[in-house]
């Protein structure tokens, strides 16, 4: 029988990739997946996907490599398929990675909604996006807030980021700031994890999505599926809500999977339009009557606050902004930046003084400029974060990235947070088309 197992590897980035093995490949006899390859994030290539993980067809467990190594792989083990499982990558780069394999000789596959979306015995709202950055994370909030209004418990279940213990963070509840750190979150899950916590909502996160959604369903009456990058959702939505950006018009229809989640999305939200052109505007608008049409629109600010009234005007200000919106989300800018624009700040530039990892991401990703990323996947990288910040002439640091930084990193600079919420002001009410779908 093993003879005749199609050999697969899938393309990752330690999050889809699992979920697409865990609702096609595990208990599959027909298939056999040789490899993961890693991308994206770093150090989390050189693992294994667990024995405990990926059943009884993998007693060894599932090696984890680089996706360097992708055409190796394919001749060494004879592969018949190749996945692409990561998001929030252009249309270009999807091409060119299936064309490395079409060339290498295996075919090349894209799993789809129905086979990867699980249904679940509770309501689903789906927050998603057409890139990361766009305002997931403050659209869920609202849409929180809206359902609880109604009485509703709601559980929210975060898009993955397993990048330790794979095992371990199989089925992952955060309740308090303490589970933070008893699940050694890494600054990235923090800055998805703790806005929720703070306004008393409990996170569900992880590696088994199957697992975790039974989890959920026991605690809650509606479940909240908080995307990650632009991913699609793993659970069928009643309401499939997709978030734009016009301060990066065009990219609706040009990065994957969002332009996916701009076909699927029964509401579509036009955020920050505080922020962006007429001109802007209007190419996203053009971009949602060609493609989705019958989409219900919500025009909505992204509105930004200091969490405590201070005078920024004059200040020598370091702006430190989450960390994936500003890599390979693209952006050049976060709410931080905008803020500190707004109060007559003066910005400093931390490129100079970056050091290690912080100078390799400068590196990687040039258009990173005048901002400090918040990279902090593991200890050294959170220690050369805070001696990037110590290093940078400022009076104050203003934290655009959604944690409070304060917790992880001390010195003798003030950190100031900076807040940011949906505030809708055009289109139909989201809270009412929120209520109707979840009946």
């Amino acid at each position: 029988m093993a003879g005749s197992r199609k050999k697969v590897v899938i393309v990752g980035a330690a999050g889809r990739d699992f979920h697409n093995f865990n609702c096609v490949y595990r208990g599959n006899g027909d298939y056999e997946v040789v490899a993961f390859t890693a991308a994206q994030i770093p150090d989390i290539a050189g693992r294994r996907y667990p024995a405990v993980l990926a059943g009884h067809l993998y007693p060894e467990g599932i090696p984890i490599v680089d996706e360097s190594d992708l055409e190796k792989l394919i001749h060494q083990h004879n592969v018949d398929e190749v996945v692409f499982a990561y998001s929030d990558v252009s249309h270009q780069t999807v091409m060119e990675i299936g064309s490395r394999v079409l060339a290498a000789g295996a075919n090349y596959v894209l799993l789809g909604a129905r086979d990867t979306m699980l249904a679940s015995s509770k309501p689903v709202i789906a927050v998603c996006a057409v890139r990361t950055g766009c305002g997931k994370s403050q659209t869920s909030r609202f849409v929180v807030e809206a359902m609880r209004a109604m009485g509703k418990t709601v559980a929210v279940i975060r898009h993955p980021m397993p990048y330790g213990d794979l095992a371990a963070q199989a089925v992952q509840r955060f309740a308090t700031v303490e589970d933070l750190v008893s699940h050694k979150c890494t600054i990235e899950e923090r800055e998805e994890y703790e806005p929720h916590i703070e306004t008393g909502s409990v996170v569900f996160a992880g590696v088994d999505y199957h697992a975790i959604l039974k989890a959920a369903e026991a605690e809650a009456d509606v479940i909240l599926w908080d995307g990650g990058n632009n991913d699609l959702p793993f659970y069928k939505p009643n309401l499939h809500i997709t978030v734009t950006d016009p301060l990066r018009p065009g990219h609706e229809t040009t990065f994957h999977p969002g332009m996916t989640n701009l076909l699927m999305a029964d509401v579509i939200v036009i955020n920050k339009i505080d922020s962006a052109t007429a001109e802007a505007l209007a190419t996203v608008k053009a971009s949602i009557a060609k493609w989705n049409s019958t989409a219900q629109i919500v025009e909505a600010e992204s509105t930004v606050s200091l969490e405590r009234p201070m005078d920024l005007k004059g200040k020598r200000v370091l702006v430190v902004e989450d960390g994936p919106t500003l890599t390979h989300g693209g952006m050049p800018i976060g709410a931080g930046f905008v803020l500190a624009q707004r109060a007559g700040a003066i910005l400093v530039d931390p490129t100079v003084h970056a050091v290690g990892s912080i100078l390799a991401t400068y590196e990687k990703y040039p258009h990173c400029k005048q901002i400090l990323p918040a990279m902090g996947y593991g200890d050294r990288q959170i220690a050369e974060l805070a001696l990037t910040i110590q290093l940078t002439p400022a009076d104050v640091v203003l934290v655009g990235t959604p944690i409070d930084l304060g917790r992880l990193i001390q010195g003798d600079k003030p950190m100031v947070r900076v807040r940011y919420d949906l505030k809708p002001v055009a289109g139909p009410s989201l809270a009412d088309l929120c209520a109707k779908a979840i009946g």
